[in-house]
């Protein structure tokens, strides 16, 4: 008895050690997975910014063209054209913000099944293969940003879609979870885990260790083909939700993809009813705004605009300069009515610390952040930094107009 005591006890610690042994290795291999993903976050952060700063000079000399056009003009339509196609490319920027820190999840307390039939619906539309869902009514409440998970659920459902040419049906499934040690990837707790399963090509089980890292495609490079982000701004995303996303696969056996999101003990946000929609005509006004920006094309561009609008307008570069301006303007009895303050400005003084300090010179001045990080918790949660408005770069004549007309009492 005494020797099978001990030969128990043995295989009980051997277990333990390989249970060690696995949990360091997957974390190993998640720490090295973020390490990758982190080195293009910088890299994708910039060329965002760069590319927002860009469509807003684009987007806003379009939108201020029209303004002097009736619309029936035949050119008021090529520049609506012309507008349409800028705003399907400054969905693309969400995409690379994603992976930025300007990309942190605006999360909510909702059901999560709608969306995914919503999303899984319209990546499968004119396609010639079928859905399934076998989701249950009594699936727990999640706490996401439906915007970021609609984007992880497309990208897994044309990952299938790409793999299953020939057609064929998707399964997508739902049900409630709780973990406890089964997934090294995930703490302990509660968890609603979503299961796509294909009937395509199958992935090879040497690929299957890399399908999430950026840049790794199975498929031709190029603009009509993956470009190996699809899959690993899916896991981005699910990580940021403190979730996990993993596969199974046989090659030539079709794969499942699970995403495991935690469960939320909160109330399901309660819908906004949506606005009327506003005329599209600009709103006049007349007062002096300060805008402060570090690109010299945003600076001409909100000058055209606001002059436009009926504002006198001055410039500064960074944020030290605006408070200069600010302070000046006040001890000469013509004060400011308002000030527009870019969020990020390369080596100098950004919107959220200018807006700290002119609070302090004046506890009453009527602050607008403006960036292309439409995600970042001062755009999102701007009142709490002092502001009063936001403007989301890019944007319409329209837009500013609105904005302005809502800060300046």
């Amino acid at each position: 008895m005494v020797k099978k005591s001990i030969y128990e006890e043995l295989q009980q610690k051997v277990k333990q050690l390989e249970k060690e042994l696995s949990e360091r290795k997957v974390t190993e291999e998640e720490l090295l997975k973020a390490k990758k993903l982190e080195s293009i976050a910088a890299l994708s952060g910039g060329i965002a910014h760069d590319y927002n700063n860009l469509l807003t000079s684009i987007m806003g000399n379009i939108s201020l063209a029209q303004t002097y056009l009736e619309h029936d003009d035949k050119i008021y339509g090529l520049l609506n054209e012309a507008q349409h196609a800028s705003v399907l490319a400054k969905a693309l920027t969400r995409k690379l913000i994603t992976f930025s820190r300007g990309g942190a999840p605006i999360k909510k307390t909702v059901p999560v099944s709608p969306l995914v039939k919503r999303a899984t619906e319209f990546s499968l539309s004119g396609s010639n293969i079928k859905c399934e869902f076998h989701i249950p009514d009594e699936l727990w409440l999640v706490e996401i940003d439906e915007t970021q998970i609609g984007q992880a659920i497309y990208n897994l459902v044309m990952n299938a879609r790409e793999a299953m040419r020939g057609g064929g049906t998707i399964r997508v499934a739902a049900e409630n979870v709780n973990i406890t040690d089964g997934i090294p990837a995930l703490k302990e707790g509660e968890y609603v885990k979503i299961s796509f399963n294909d009937e395509g090509i199958g992935i090879p089980r040497e690929h299957l260790k890399k399908i999430f890292d950026p840049y790794f495609s199975t498929k031709e490079m190029g603009t009509q083909k993956g470009m190996g982000l699809g899959l690993s701004i899916c896991h981005s995303i699910i990580k940021g939700h403190s979730g996990n996303v993993d596969v199974g696969s046989q090659e030539g056996a079709g794969a499942t993809f699970n995403i495991y999101l935690p469960a939320s003990d909160g109330k399901a946000s309660k819908e906004k009813p949506e606005k009327s929609q506003k005329k599209a005509t600009p709103v006049i006004g007349k007062g002096r705004i300060l805008v402060m920006d570090d690109e010299k094309m945003i600076r001409h561009l909100a000058g055209e605009i606001l002059s436009y609008l009926g504002y006198k307008v001055s410039f500064s570069k960074d944020g030290a300069k605006a408070i200069e301006m600010y302070k000046g303007a006040m001890e000469s009895g013509e004060p400011f009515d308002a000030v527009v303050l870019d969020l990020t400005v390369r080596g100098g003084m950004g919107g959220k610390e200018a807006m700290r300090k002119l609070m302090e010179i004046d506890p009453h001045v009527t602050g607008v952040v403006s960036s292309g990080y439409s995600d970042d918790s001062v755009m999102t949660d701007f009142e709490k930094y002092g502001f009063k408005g936001v403007v989301a770069k890019p944007y319409s004549v329209h837009e500013v107009s609105v904005v302005l007309d809502e800060v300046i009492t």
